[in-house]
């Protein structure tokens, strides 16, 4: 433990990696019901080529930490399922073709979304006018420590 953090920090921090924790436990819970069937793996492969269209499967196997047989396996699955694409081979390197979302793949991580930020949405009118402002002015600092 560092001795330069003060003990108040400390348990902020605790405090708030446990609230974060069951947040995003939460709104993975209401993704687990979606109609399209997909495993967290699947979802979060889904997310990473929409923020990344044209990564290759490598680059993805090695961005998940994942090997590069068992990336494949999952590109096949998606593709299968007519949630992702190759894009056209890489001119520089032909046995590369970049990940693309398909238009059904948009869709379904549409749907996932939106029913999380429902989800999310709801619990938040929930909350007295002063939770919500305070929520609101922490975003600026939580953004902050993101970066």
């Amino acid at each position: 433990m560092t001795t330069d953090i003060s003990p108040q920090a400390i348990a902020l921090a605790d405090e708030l990696r446990t609230a974060l924790h069951h947040i995003f436990r939460r709104l993975r819970q209401e993704s687990d019901n979606d109609p399209a069937g997909l495993t967290l793996q699947q979802k979060m492969l889904l997310s990473t080529i929409s923020q990344q269209p044209g990564i290759g499967v490598a680059d993805l196997a090695r961005q998940e930490k994942l090997r590069g047989p068992t990336m494949s396996g999952h590109i096949k699955a998606l593709e299968a399922l007519n949630l992702v694409k190759r894009d056209a081979p890489d001119p520089e390197d032909r046995r590369r073709s970049g990940l693309l979302l398909t238009e059904h793949g948009d869709t379904v991580l549409q749907e996932l979304r939106a029913r999380r930020r429902d989800w999310l949405a709801r619990k938040l009118a929930q909350l007295p006018p002063e939770g919500a402002a305070a929520l609101r002015n922490a975003l600026v600092y939580l953004n902050e420590i993101g970066e």
